[in-house]
């Protein structure tokens, strides 16, 4: 293969100057080029912050719920310290907390919201999420039985207007029964804490309270919702919940994180999914756009060929000669989108940042998307399947034009030369 090593690089550098074609089949190889970079790159940049998106947006969740956690079917579970036990007991659960989940809205002069009211023990709550890190004001600690007090989601607090230290009113759908009519249950709360866990479902929607307040003003006496456990490993949370049911009694059962939230996960795999399979169409038209600078290299290089054939080269050789020329083409605009993919794809946030604060636009409203900022996550693999792609489909671009190349007569071509 050296000999048509040597030919198909001279015809890649060649400018073809002083013939009519020549500056239009270099143009054309240019966009050629130009077209498999941008295409490469376009994929690993989306497939890299999709990837990031999966990641961030299971951290989240996981860092505001739970990896798994241990229910009742009807709702609710009593004597749960029972439970707390059983689930130590296995050696993948490293922590395990009682919770209580309610509903209930909160109010402060003429604001009023709905949210998500979360009873906790803030000392267990502490070793299965990752509150603490979300804290932005107050502490979780700060919640004390019989106090009354309150943590607030960021964007709670602000569209209720109220800060550390201020009262807000609780109003819970559980109501006294009176002579005279149902009325709601109604107290007051000091707000000790505020977070910001990034998703604006729970920094807008959730609450949390001591267990024991929210017991009181519920009226569950001993009863919680469920137990909370945190995992050994993530991602054997569903085997780790099979075997954790075996142990329990038959009033419970235990659900892993990508049953609770299995929508959200399912829904950016599958947009995951439509995305690489758009841009590889995408890149699948300028790999092939390959086709038609081959068809015109070959037109204008009908009279070296007919030479070459005639200097005693094969047509096997002829066609060697093309698809060296084609895939070289194809690598040098692999590597150009290779390098700057990967280079966007590490750099996406800095310029999501910098296109925000020079445009005074937000790329990704808090009250619209799940996560506002713009994560990226590298994945070399995916750079690999990619970049294997684009060359595989380059080669097979070059094939069409490199047969028509083997099949040109001799004779015909230097006719009128």
């Amino acid at each position: 293969m050296k000999f048509e090593l040597q030919v198909g690089l001279r015809y890649v550098r060649a400018k073809n100057r002083g013939r009519s074609a020549g500056g239009f089949v270099s143009f054309i190889s240019f966009a050629s080029i130009a077209g498999i970079a941008v295409g490469v790159m376009a994929l690993i940049v989306v497939m890299s912050v999709m990837n990031g998106f999966q990641e961030e947006l299971r951290d989240r969740i996981i860092g505001v719920t739970a990896h798994a956690q241990i229910q009742g079917f009807d709702g609710e579970l009593s004597n749960w310290p029972t439970y707390v036990e059983i689930a130590s007991k296995n050696r993948d659960v490293l922590a395990a907390a009682p919770f209580i989940q309610q509903q209930g809205m909160f109010s402060q002069d003429q604001a009023v919201r709905g949210a998500i009211i979360r009873g906790v023990e803030p000392e267990m709550e502490d070793r299965v999420a990752d509150f603490s890190k979300f804290m932005k004001a107050g502490a979780l600690t700060d919640l004390h039985p019989g106090e009354f007090d309150v943590v607030l989601g960021k964007e709670l607090a602000n569209a209720l207007g109220v800060r550390l230290g201020d009262k807000v009113t609780l109003i819970a759908p559980q109501g006294l029964v009176t002579p005279a009519a149902v009325l709601p249950r109604v107290k007051q709360l000091r707000v000790v804490g505020i977070f910001e866990a990034g998703m604006y479902e729970y920094d807008a929607g959730l609450a949390l309270m001591s267990m024991k307040d929210v017991q009181a003003i519920y009226q569950m006496g001993d009863k919680v919702s469920g137990v909370r456990l945190k995992l050994t490993d993530m991602f054997r949370a569903p085997q780790i919940a099979e075997s954790l049911t075996g142990d329990l009694p038959a009033d419970a059962y235990v659900q892993d994180w990508t049953k609770s939230h299995v929508n959200y996960f399912r829904a950016v795999q599958m947009e995951k999914n439509v995305m690489f399979l758009i841009l590889l169409l995408i890149m699948t038209v300028a790999a092939f756009s390959i086709v038609s600078a081959l068809v015109t290299a070959v037109q204008d290089k009908r009279a070296d060929v007919a030479i070459l054939r005639t200097l005693g080269a094969s047509p096997a050789s002829i066609m060697g000669i093309f698809v060296i020329q084609g895939g070289l083409m194809g690598l040098i605009g692999l590597i150009v989108g290779v390098t700057s993919g990967v280079t966007l794809a590490l750099n996406v946030s800095r310029l999501a940042h910098w296109v925000e604060n020079a445009f005074k636009v937000e790329l990704l409203p808090k009250d619209v998307y799940y996560i506002s900022d713009l994560p990226s996550k590298l994945l070399w693999s995916d750079v690999a399947i990619i970049a294997g792609v684009a060359f595989v489909l380059t080669l097979l671009a070059t094939l069409y034009p490199s047969w028509r190349a083997a099949r040109i007569n001799p004779a015909e071509a230097l006719r009128y030369e």
